[in-house]
């Protein structure tokens, strides 16, 4: 990244829209001047530029929720920038996985391109997998009390290992059993607990998509 060509605005700043790097959830819009970049850049934290406290201030020096930078990117005008992190916690200052937790509702979708069920349907086939990715983001950075993916979270790798080698059990049971219905719940747990897997070991389901293309093309 050449911070020349950087286009500060006119008080020296640039937004950085912050995005959890495993589940691509956007965590927060944040500021950094010349001087939070290059200390995020040195650092591979994130650093950014209180507009309210005219100060520098790096994510997580009190809360201890830190921000491990993966990947920064600049716009198409170099005037915007995207930190794909791995965060240690929170993202919000309230607690929350990330600030953009408030929803706006939106009108009557009748005009909707997507006119049948089954173009609905097909755009939606795999949305249940990004919502499973971004409530196991959730859970594990909030904790929330009484939740069974806290409760893995908490118990630790060895736990969440135990689970999945449980789960892949109960598939090829179901599986010789001729079962569509128990094959169908059993391999539902085996990608549920597979997803927190990936999330405890910091490896994003895009890294497995990918080199699953490579291996397509090959």
């Amino acid at each position: 990244m050449n911070l020349e060509n950087i286009k500060f605005d006119e008080k020296g700043l640039i937004p950085a829209i912050v995005q959890d790097y495993g589940s691509k959830e956007v965590l927060t819009l944040a500021y950094m001047n010349e001087e939070s970049l290059k200390k995020s850049l040195e650092t591979e934290e994130t650093w950014f530029y209180s507009r309210s406290r005219q100060e520098l201030w790096h994510k997580g020096a009190t809360s201890g929720n830190t921000q491990r930078i993966v990947e920064m990117r600049l716009d198409c005008d170099q005037d915007a920038i995207v930190v794909l992190v791995e965060p240690a916690g929170p993202a919000c200052h309230n607690g929350t996985f990330t600030c953009f937790t408030e929803k706006v509702e939106q009108g009557d979708r009748s005009d909707a391109t997507l006119s049948s069920s089954t173009d609905r349907e097909t755009a939606d086939r795999f949305a249940i997998i990004n919502e499973l990715e971004k409530v196991i983001a959730e859970r594990q950075a909030e904790r929330p009390e009484g939740s069974y993916t806290t409760y893995l979270f908490d118990e630790g790798v060895d736990k969440i290992l135990k689970k999945v080698g449980e789960e892949a059990a109960e598939v090829i049971i179901a599986a010789k059993n001729r079962s569509k219905e128990e094959l169908t719940w059993e391999s539902a747990d085996l990608l549920y607990h597979w997803l927190v897997l990936l999330r405890e070991q910091e490896l994003p389901l895009d890294a497995v998509l990918k080199r699953l293309a490579e291996r397509h093309g090959s």
